[in-house]
């Protein structure tokens, strides 16, 4: 690869469409992959970015619905309910050499794509990072941060090397990481319990860790247990700690599903997160309960 990539994003909506503008403005070629009407408005309008850390500015994209030539690396920036639908933008013979970066919540996904796309290219990434798509190539990106781990376990290393110093370059803080398995299981098991909590109240987590804290000390002492088992990390009072430094007005991606009336991502959070706890004997009756009043609708 040389200095200027291609890059093509599935999904350029909250993270997919900040990622796209900001290696846009960097300088690569940048192809969005989504619907027809949604690439109409992006090759027209480009995209526009707010934000306080990378500043306002409007860059061109590419725009199609499937893509059509090999890329450099294809980041995956759906949710987990739209993924299946979406993957077919994405053949693999035309990814061909690509790498396929996932952007997604849960630990189940990469198996599922290194069974579709040439294993040794398949890079799963984790981000943290607010930033919400409010019209078709239209991003407000509220956090003052946005982290991007990258980790891939048969992916030769200079590649997740070169997309790694891209991607910062660009302007997301971007680290590799050679422990995928941890990578994955450090986001899954501090994301589920304020995932679930939040949606299951339809509060903020402010009141989440005052109202409901012993069902969130659960909840992340079963997670962190399930994570351990997994060959994951597992510090709760790190994670408790973590929620408490955030302002209280904060929700989760799923609470916000909720209130929107758009599909949950509780079968790759809670599911996933259930089914770990199976495999492994690990009891977990806390997540169990929570998820399925959730699965039976319980939430505000």
């Amino acid at each position: 690869m040389g200095n200027e990539l291609t890059v093509a994003v599935l999904g350029p909506g909250g993270v997919g469409g900040l990622l796209a503008a900001l290696l846009s403005r960097a300088g690569h070629r940048v192809i969005c992959l989504s619907g027809e009407e949604t690439a109409r408005t992006l090759r027209t309008d480009g995209i526009r970015v707010r934000s306080a850390h990378f500043g306002d500015f409007t860059t061109r994209v590419e725009a199609d619905t499937h893509l059509r030539e090999p890329v450099d690396a294809c980041l995956v920036a759906v949710k987990h309910t739209a993924l299946d639908a979406a993957l077919e933008r994405v053949p693999a013979p035309a990814l061909a050499d690509g790498l396929l970066v996932p952007f997604l919540n849960g630990v189940e996904h990469p198996a599922t794509l290194r069974a579709r796309y040439r294993p040794d290219r398949v890079a799963p990434a984790v981000i943290r990072v607010e930033s919400t798509r409010v019209a078709p190539g239209v991003i407000e990106h509220g956090s003052p941060f946005a982290e991007i781990d990258l980790t891939g376990t048969a992916v030769p290393r200079t590649r997740l090397d070169t997309l790694a110093e891209t991607l910062a370059a660009a302007g997301p803080a971007t680290r590799v990481q050679d422990d995928e398995t941890a990578t994955l299981w450090a986001k899954m098991s501090f994301l589920a319990p304020m995932a679930l909590l939040t949606t299951r109240y339809g509060v903020p987590l402010g009141d989440v860790r005052t109202r409901h804290r012993d069902e969130l000390t659960a909840l992340v002492e079963e997670a962190a247990a399930i994570s351990r088992a997994c060959g994951g990390p597992s510090d709760p009072a790190r994670a408790l700690a973590g929620y408490d430094a955030f302002p209280p007005p904060m929700k989760s991606s799923m609470q916000r599903d909720a209130e929107a009336g758009r599909p949950l991502e509780l079968d790759p959070i809670g599911g996933a997160l259930l089914r770990a706890a199976e495999r492994h004997g690990v009891p977990a009756p806390v997540t169990a309960r929570v998820v399925g009043e959730l699965s039976a609708g319980a939430h505000p």
